[in-house]
This record gives C-alpha cells, sequence and structure tokens, in this order.
C-alpha cells in the first residue's frame, strides 16, 4: 500500500487532491503536511525563492520522509526551484511538482493552451516550465482567491470559468488550471467552454500512480533476476 506525502501551502489545496486520490487511488494512504504562511511569505518578503524558502522546503520533505513515505507531491505551484532541489536531495523517491504531470498532459493537446490561474506569482514561476513548442496564452482570474477565502465558492468557479470563457473566444483549444485549489472550477469552465480542461489536481494522481506502479515493477524485476 503506497504511502503519499501531500505537502500544501494553501488550505484550499488539500480537499481537491484528497478528494481525487480517495476516488481514483483509494488503496494509497496520505498525510497531509500544511505551512499556509509559505504563500504569503512569498508575496510580502519580496525575496523570491530565496535560500530561506529553499530550507523551508527541505525541512517539510525531511520530515515526510522521515515518516516512511514512498512518494511526495507538493501542491503549491509557485515554487518550483524549492521543489526541484528537494527532488535532488531525495533522488531515490518520486518526488513531483504540482504542475508538472499537467504540463506533460498539455504537450500532448493540440493547439494553445489557456492557462488560468488565482494567485499572481503562479503566472511568473509557471509559464518558463512549458517547453516552447506550446502556446500558452495567460489569464489572471482576478478576485476567484479572495472569494475562496471567504467561502463563496460560487463566485470563485464563476471568476475562472469567466477567464476560461475569454481564452476559449480568444482561440484556445484546451484550458488549464494552474493551482490544486481551482480544480473545483473544472465543471464550470467545461460548460462556459466547450472544451478540454486540465487540472493539476488530476494530472498529478495519475502521474504519480504511474510512477510508483513502475517502480514497484522495477523493484519485482530486480527481485526476480537475482533468484
Amino acid at each position: 500500500m503506497p504511502r503519499l506525502a501531500l505537502i500544501h501551502a494553501l488550505s484550499h489545496s488539500v480537499a481537491p487532491i484528497n478528494e481525487a486520490i480517495a476516488h481514483e487511488w483509494p488503496e494509497a494512504t496520505r498525510m497531509n503536511l500544511l505551512d499556509d504562511s509559505l504563500s504569503a511569505d512569498l508575496v510580502h518578503s519580496g525575496q523570491g525563492l530565496d535560500a530561506r524558502m529553499h530550507q523551508r522546503f527541505q525541512d517539510l520533505a525531511d520530515y515526510a520522509v522521515g515518516t516512511g513515505v514512498d512518494a511526495i507531491l507538493f501542491t503549491c505551484s509557485a515554487f518550483g526551484s524549492c521543489i526541484e532541489a528537494v527532488a535532488r536531495r531525495h533522488a531515490d523517491l518520486p518526488v513531483l511538482k504540482p504542475n508538472e504531470a499537467m504540463i506533460a498532459d498539455a504537450q500532448k493537446a493540440d493547439g494553445s493552451i489557456g492557462l488560468i490561474a488565482t494567485f499572481g506569482p503562479t503566472l511568473e514561476s509557471m509559464p518558463p516550465e512549458f517547453p516552447e513548442s506550446v502556446d500558452i496564452r495567460c489569464a489572471l482570474a482576478e478576485g476567484a482567491l479572495d472569494a475562496l477565502n471567504r467561502g463563496d465558492v460560487n463566485e470563485h468557479d464563476a471568476l475562472i470559468a469567466e477567464q476560461a470563457r475569454r481564452l476559449s473566444n480568444a482561440g484556445c483549444a484546451t484550458i488549464a488550471l494552474a493551482q490544486f485549489s481551482m480544480a473545483r472550477a473544472r465543471s464550470a469552465c467545461e460548460q462556459a467552454t466547450g472544451k478540454p480542461v486540465l487540472t493539476t489536481v488530476h494530472s498529478a494522481v495519475m502521474e504519480l500512480k504511474r510512477r510508483l506502479s513502475v517502480q514497484a515493477a522495477q523493484t519485482l524485476q530486480r527481485g526476480e533476476s537475482r533468484k
């Protein structure tokens, strides 16, 4: 039974990924680590992803590894270099950035990708992670995160769907929701556009499942070869 560490910077990311894993991968055991000061500190410090922020991510990952996890999934999309450093430190484990599986799925899609975020720094850190061959058009759903913070989920979803509609009308063939907290707006975006909608949540679950399946098969094969 795989044990997964889910590390969050926003409390709103906790439910979407846990619900997706419970539905798609019920045999997996989950542990959740939340530091909801990470995003606020990134915005207010003005220091970017500095050494102190990198250390905080390493501390979180080291704690998770100490509990015996088989894989780590970060659900915070504005901390790419911090997560890459963790992946190097724990190279024996699958360590997944929140957006890398969705980016891989986006590469397989036809036409341009409409990328929507509700957290401004995400639109600075995430687009460079896409290959140059992928045509990306970005939009910030202003006010959506504030709406989610005050519990107005309908307004949150509507503001995201409005940007999805705008990007669709501008010619985007696929919509991509950049943050885990946005996954709940998937249906609203599909209804607003009639286009395929990718989410970091669903792409990440399927990719983690694939990686651990491959790892288990390789371990079994090595064991058989020693007999």
